[in-house]
C-alpha cells in the first residue's frame, strides 16, 4: 500500500477497509446491493497516542472494528475510515 499523507491526531487511526466479500463460502456470488459493509481493514497511519497511553496498533496491522465505528473519508480517490483506537475490537 502506498504511503498516505494523512497524520491522525492523538489516539486516532486511519484504516483502509478491505473490499466487501463478493462470493459466499459455498461459491454463490453476492450482488452489490446485498453486500454488507466490511468490518475489517488495514491500518495505514496512526496518531502519536495520548499522554501516558501509547497506541497498541501499528501500521500494517489488520484489525476488526465495529460496523458503525469511525468516520468514512475519501482522500486522493481512495476510501478510508478514521477512528479512535478504542473503536478497534481486535488485531487479526
Amino acid at each position: 500500500m502506498s504511503e498516505v499523507n494523512i497524520k491522525p491526531l492523538a489516539d486516532r487511526v486511519l484504516i483502509a477497509p478491505l473490499p466487501a466479500e463478493t462470493k459466499t463460502a459455498s461459491g454463490l456470488f453476492i450482488p452489490d446491493s446485498a453486500q454488507e459493509k466490511q468490518q475489517r481493514g488495514t491500518v495505514v497511519a496512526v496518531g502519536s497516542g495520548k499522554k501516558d497511553e501509547p497506541l497498541t496498533v501499528k501500521v500494517g496491522d489488520t484489525v476488526l472494528y465495529g460496523k458503525f465505528s469511525g468516520t468514512e473519508i475519501k482522500f486522493e480517490g481512495a476510501d478510508y475510515i478514521i477512528m479512535r483506537e478504542d473503536d478497534i475490537l481486535a488485531i487479526i
